[in-house]
C-alpha cells in the first residue's frame, strides 16, 4: 500500500511566487526519484477556528496563506529511499537555505493510508 507525507505551512503572501518556484523544482525532484504524486494546495475555504484550524496550527497571520501539501509514494520503504535522495539533491539546497516561509511553524509527518479508493 502507498505511503503519504503531509505538510502544512504558512507562506507570506508577498513570497508566494518564490514559494511556487521552489515547489515546482521540488515536485520535479520528488517525481524524478520515484514519488507517485506531489501536490501543493493553497487555502481557499479555511476559516480561523476558535480552537483548532489549519491557520491556527501554523500560527498564520493576515499577511500569510496556508499551504497544504502531500507527496504519495509506493511504500514507506520507497519514501525513506526517495527522501534521502531528495534531501541530498543540490537543486533544493539553495531554496531551503533561506526558505520563503517560516520552517519552524511547518507541520509535517508520514502517514500510512488505511482507506483508499
Amino acid at each position: 500500500m502507498a505511503y503519504v507525507d503531509g505538510f502544512i505551512i504558512a507562506v507570506p503572501k508577498d513570497r508566494l511566487a518564490d514559494y511556487e518556484a521552489l515547489a515546482r523544482v521540488a515536485g520535479e525532484v520528488w517525481k524524478e526519484y520515484g514519488a507517485l504524486a506531489y501536490v501543493e494546495a493553497l487555502a481557499d475555504d479555511v476559516s480561523y477556528g476558535e480552537l483548532t484550524s489549519f491557520p491556527r496550527a501554523v500560527m498564520a497571520t493576515e499577511d500569510e496563506i496556508v499551504v497544504f501539501s502531500w507527496i504519495v509514494y509506493p511504500s514507506r520503504a520507497a519514501r525513506d529511499d526517495i527522501l534521502q535522495k531528495v534531501m541530498a539533491d543540490p537543486r533544493l539546497r539553495a531554496g531551503m537555505e533561506a526558505p520563503p516561509f517560516d520552517a519552524k511553524r511547518m507541520i509535517w509527518g508520514g502517514f500510512t493510508p488505511f482507506v483508499e479508493f
